[in-house]
């Protein structure tokens, strides 16, 4: 084996979504001789970032004040908002919209597209930025620290050899890495298990958030509009919503998002959010339009009390890679903005040599835990049904979460019932009368691409327990909880078996994290490989 080159730098940030990108433009504003690098799996900008996403701009305007004399491509100031709660044939406007809800003075924008303007303005500061480097493995000095990481080789085949376009991946060295690699980060799951990070907080919990753009016809869209939704399709033990932003020209961004702390085994949150298009409110809004785009991607949801030790020795967590997302606002990224410009100041403040040290603590006294904090109990209390959810949340709201409680969390794969005690709850479901959309359509609106001859980067540990155990006990969910057909069981004359179509993946991570058995592990395939998602 050759030996591999080496770049080196001061400081290397994992992931070019809204924390690493704020992080590396406020330590270039405070320290500009450092020498900062920020890497992305993504074939370019924003290509993997998928959010709803509606951001409050007080962290953007600290960060660069005069951006909204130059603001992103997609940027619409919030105007109206409606909170529905459906049933199967219509639905109640509430008079109150939810306090978290208000979204006077926010935007709607494309997250995708903010991160795409935001890479340019770090690069004019300084930052080297690189796309379709896919870090690997975490790299570790001789003292168990972290010292940077690695990039994937390119060019392995399949079965492990080397084709002729083999690259050998690169070590990016540094005195401090920043892993900002969003919900479920590859490299931040073996990190939190290294150096036992969550040994004091509860486990992390998540969403699937399964998104679309379309156009639609003229005369239907108010820009600005914001509307959300809480019921059908869900059932009253099934954590699910909706949203639905208004944009311009025509166009109109919607997404379903269902709790991966749901019980049923045969709970597809794909079909749930195809229902919600088909409910009389949204369905005479989309009717005569277009899919623009879709994807789907894991949310952050534990909060609070799922907030795992943010600092280990040579490294930090920022973002949803920390878990800052606020649930009950629905809202991440003026939470990562804050977490990236507060890592970027604790390094600059510091003289001699960078260190993690100290920042976990910094965080835990900062405004965006202070935030979290109120709400700790909002999402949790939905474990418990809808209509306590519901009541809860009111309590929690009116108080300001100064509850005396907390309530715990249990991680989401450990909720699954099995199918012999399933409550098999009645689903209630309409005949879809939209132009159908399967899953593997939802492959084509992402624009997902991965070379078919590459290492499978859905790792399944032991596959005997899907055709046996899994099969038995809860019906292989992973062939239902997955939007785009990654899994599926076969029975053919090879026998039955597992099929993984690994090109189809959008990269959500629903897998690694709502297999009840935890023998599937999400790693990255090579960089560049992936969703292409547009203005998602």
């Amino acid at each position: 084996m050759t030996e591999r080159d080496v770049m080196e730098y001061d400081v290397v940030a994992v992931g070019a979504g809204p924390a690493g990108l704020s992080f590396a433009i406020r330590l270039k504003q405070l320290r500009p001789e450092l020498s900062v690098c920020v890497i992305e799996k993504a074939s370019t900008i924003g290509a993997h970032i998928l959010s709803g996403a509606v951001i409050e701009p007080g962290p953007l305007d600290a960060l660069l004040p005069g951006w909204r004399d130059n603001p992103p491509p997609v940027c619409v100031a919030a105007k109206e908002d409606e909170f529905w709660f459906l049933t199967k044939t219509g639905g109640t406007k509430s008079p109150i919209v939810p306090p978290q809800m208000n979204n006077h003075g926010n935007f709607i924008v494309s997250l995708g597209a903010m991160c795409a303007w935001l890479a340019p303005q770090a690069e004019a500061l300084g930052v080297e930025i690189y796309p379709g480097f896919a870090a690997a493995e975490m790299l570790y000095d001789e003292a168990g620290a972290v010292c940077g990481v690695r990039i994937g080789d390119m060019g392995v085949a399949k079965d492990g050899s080397h084709k002729p376009g083999y690259t050998q991946g690169i070590d990016i060295k540094a005195k401090v890495t920043v892993l900002a690699e969003g919900a479920r980060g590859h490299l931040t799951k073996q990190l939190v298990g290294k150096f036992g990070l969550d040994a004091e907080s509860d486990p992390q919990n998540y969403s699937i958030g399964i998104k679309e753009l379309w156009q639609v016809p003229e005369g239907r869209v108010s820009p600005g509009k914001i509307l959300h939704t809480l019921g059908w399709p869900a059932d009253s033990h099934t954590y699910g919503g909706s949203f639905l932003y208004h944009l311009d020209n025509n166009q109109v961004a919607l997404g379903y998002v269902s709790g991966l702390d749901y019980r049923d085994p045969n709970y597809q949150p794909y079909e749930a959010f195809q229902q919600w298009k088909n409910h009389p409110l949204v369905k005479s809004l989309l009717e005569g339009g277009t899919i623009l785009s879709a994807g789907a991607r894991a949310i952050v949801t534990g909060g609070w009390q799922s907030l795992p030790k943010v600092e280990m020795p040579g490294a930090l967590l920022i973002g949803c890679g920390a878990g800052l997302l606020n649930v009950p606002k629905i809202k991440g990224t003026h939470q990562a903005f804050r977490s990236g410009m507060l890592a970027a100041e604790h390094l600059a403040a510091q003289s001699g040599v960078l260190a993690s040290a100290g920042f976990d603590a910094k965080l835990r006294a900062s405004p965006a835990m202070a935030e979290l904090r109120k709400v700790r109990n909002i999402k949790p209390g939905f474990k418990k049904g809808l209509w306590f959810g519901l009541v809860n949340s009111g309590w929690e709201t009116i108080t300001a979460g100064l509850s005396p409680w907390t309530w715990r969390c249990k991680p989401d794969w450990s909720s699954l019932q099995k199918l012999d005690v399933a409550e098999k709850p009645k689903r209630d479901y309409v005949e879809r009368t939209l132009p159908p959309r399967d899953r593997l359509a939802g492959v084509y609106y992402a624009a997902t691409e991965h070379d078919e001859d590459q290492p499978v980067h859905l790792r399944v540990s032991n596959t005997d327990v899907c055709i046996t155990q899994c099969a038995e006990e809860y019906g292989n969910p992973c062939t239902r909880f997955c939007p785009v057909g990654v899994y599926e069981m076969i029975d053919d004359d090879q026998g039955k078996r597992l099929q993984i179509n690994a090109a189809n993946c959008v990269h959500c991570k629903t897998c690694d994290i709502k297999d009840p058995y935890q023998i599937i592990n999400w790693v990255t395939p090579e960089g560049g490989a992936g969703p292409n998602y547009q203005n998602l």
